[in-house]
């Protein structure tokens, strides 16, 4: 079945909801490094996925209700996020497809009050897992 061919410039756009962690999201952008274009804009290929990286995102958790922040990143695409027969490059490109896995990466983590007198308890889960899906501005060009 067809489906839209990512771009240099697409946007990957995570769901807040990672695991236990409620995320401020923001989206991410594709930087796109295949050798054929359209629209004047190069093709996303597998490997670009890995150009996508927002930092500075605020998260808490029910338990860790002081925010804090990290990254978000996608951790892997869906089977139908690569081409199976369309490639530039040497290389399969990208497409819309469904959701891809999104990995939140803590940076500071949240933060439990204390239930007396002292410091916060600080989360200690490094990252949290996710989804996200594309969204592109191609409206033309299809593959499979």
């Amino acid at each position: 079945m067809l489906d839209t061919v990512l771009i240099d410039g697409d946007q990957a756009v995570f769901v807040p909801m990672f695991g236990a962690a409620l995320v401020v999201v923001q989206p991410g952008r594709l930087r796109a490094s295949g050798p054929a274009t359209a629209g004047g804009k190069k093709i996303c290929v597998d490997g670009d996925e890995s150009s996508v990286s927002v930092p500075g995102c605020s998260y808490m958790t029910p338990q860790y209700c002081i925010p804090g922040s990290g990254t978000l990143k996608i951790a892997s695409l869906a089977a139908n996020q690569k081409a199976q027969h369309c490639h530039t490059g040497g290389k399969p490109m990208l497409l819309k497809g469904a959701m891809f896995n999104a990995r939140f990466e803590v940076q500071v983590p949240a933060m439990q009050p204390p239930p007396g007198p002292g410091a916060p308890v600080p989360d200690g889960s490094p990252s949290y897992s996710g989804q996200g899906q594309f969204v592109s501005t191609n409206l033309k060009v299809k593959a499979t």
